[in-house]
């Protein structure tokens, strides 16, 4: 029986296996399906990707068909969402339905759908019902029933629209307080302690970043960018980073820092010089250029939690800080070296003269501090990428958060750091980054002028030495 070239292009795309003389292989591939043809064939293949294993893949094709406002596709949707278990996807599937009855021409039928996307409150339809209402008001129907519920629709939807960005950027300010928190724990603990304006913070922030790149390269080298194995790499950087920072941290409060103390205007000078000096190794080592940071599969995804998606990174962000946090408080409340620095911050001559070491506690306290920066390295590195100078954009809003929550004051700093976070990201979308940035240094200011001690003000004698 001899076949069409259509009917052979429609046997390759459904699969089924056929039988080919020489002649038919030769002209079949010289011959071009026609154009009908090729539409039904891309019909074919999008109904074949909402049978797809993967949830996502079957949303995404589902909401193709729905764009499309192709009616033909209904049939198919109809069924399928009767046999779809997964909730989400069903939602895709209703919202594809009647984003394609919109273009049916029927007023009941559109009607019934713009109050179906009305109740799913889907933002993929604000166009669509748009143009539903445009078509009503040009054909002078613009006080009926349909357009006034068009009118509806578009109103709740931008509402809609409004409470996710707000709740988006609600959710950006709390994860950049926390990286804010994780920054500025440990210069808020070592200013508090011995004094010292260290310009330098910013660079161990970035010795965080660039050791986690290198793990990252490690694990690629050994393991491979697709394995399972790679994803640990992230868990492997967190402790190694802040080992690396603290030892590199602890040469230098031996060798620099431990001749600064009490004397805050040549240890600005200082540490800036020692940042400077940092970042052109970092050049020199690494290069000028930023270098990227593979997330781990583990990290890749949205949480959705009633139309709002909150990301698998800044979640862990989160936790990270909450983490920092709690170990934090644990080890000043619950150990001797905590013990021993929340004597040194209150009287260093009295804890001197009953046997503290307080040369000693300064050194582990300022390894403390610069391992704690490169934490805040690490999960940067996470959401942008690591260059020489990455920890600069956080080192004035860090010693920001360390005078309004009270230098030294750990409960303080964590406050302001969430408070600084969430109030440049709300200002932001009015604003502008600018702006928002600008707005936050004016409120600070005013802050400061009617509280100068911070949130909690305390009497810390070591900076009186």
């Amino acid at each position: 029986m001899q076949r069409t070239n259509d009917e052979k292009w429609l046997l390759v795309v459904s699969g089924a296996a056929i039988e080919l003389s020489a002649a038919e292989e030769e002209q079949a591939e010289k011959a071009r399906p026609s154009r009908k043809l090729r539409k039904k064939m891309k019909g074919i293949i999008d109904t074949l990707g909402l049978k797809a294993e993967d949830p996502s893949v079957r949303i995404d094709s589902a909401m193709k068909m729905g764009r499309s406002q192709s009616i033909e596709f209904i049939p198919t949707l109809k069924v399928l969402l009767e046999e779809e278990p997964v909730k989400e996807v069903q939602a895709a599937f209703r919202e594809a339905i009647a984003l394609s009855e919109l273009a049916s021409g029927d007023s009941e039928v559109v009607l019934s759908a713009v109050n179906e996307l009305t109740e799913m409150k889907s933002i993929a339809s604000r166009g669509f019902i748009l143009k539903v209402l445009e078509a009503e008001q040009a054909a002078d129907r613009g006080e009926t029933g349909l357009a006034v519920v068009c009118e509806e629709a578009l109103a709740a939807i931008e509402k809609h629209i409004k409470r996710l960005e707000f709740f988006g950027s609600f959710f950006r300010g709390f994860s950049t307080g926390s990286v804010l928190l994780i920054v500025c724990f440990g210069l808020a603990i070592t200013f508090g302690l011995m004094g010292i304006i260290n310009m330098a913070h910013g660079e161990f922030v970035a010795i965080g970043g660039y050791v986690t790149f290198m793990l990252q390269n490690v694990f690629i080298q050994n393991f491979g960018l697709g394995s399972d194995a790679f994803g640990l790499y992230l868990l492997v950087s967190l402790p190694v980073s802040f080992l690396v920072a603290a030892v590199l941290g602890l040469v230098l409060e031996k060798t620099v820092i431990r001749f600064l103390y009490a004397r805050p205007l040549e240890s600005l000078l200082c540490t800036w010089g020692l940042s400077m000096v940092m970042q052109q190794g970092f050049r020199l080592i690494f290069g000028a250029a930023n270098v990227q940071v593979n997330s781990p599969g583990w990290l890749i995804g949205n949480l959705s939690f009633g139309g709002f998606q909150m990301s698998y990174t800044r979640l862990f962000i989160i936790l990270l800080a909450i983490v920092v946090a709690i170990l934090t408080w644990l080890l000043l409340r619950k150990t001797n070296l905590g013990l021993h620095i929340r004597a040194v911050m209150q009287n260093r001559n009295m804890a001197s003269s009953l046997g503290i070491p307080v040369a000693r506690v300064n050194s582990m306290t300022f390894a403390l501090g610069c391992g704690l920066a490169a934490l805040g390295g690490a999960a940067l590195s996470q959401i942008g990428n690591v260059g020489p100078s990455m920890g600069q954009a956080y080192i004035v809003d860090s010693f920001m958060v360390v005078v309004i929550g009270s230098v030294g004051n750990l409960l303080g700093a964590g406050l302001s750091a969430m408070g600084i976070g969430m109030v440049d990201q709300l200002l932001q979308p009015a604003l502008g980054p600018v702006m928002g940035k600008i707005t936050v240094f004016f409120v600070i200011i005013l802050f400061l002028q009617w509280r100068p001690g911070g949130l909690f003000p305390t009497r810390s004698r070591s900076l009186e030495d």
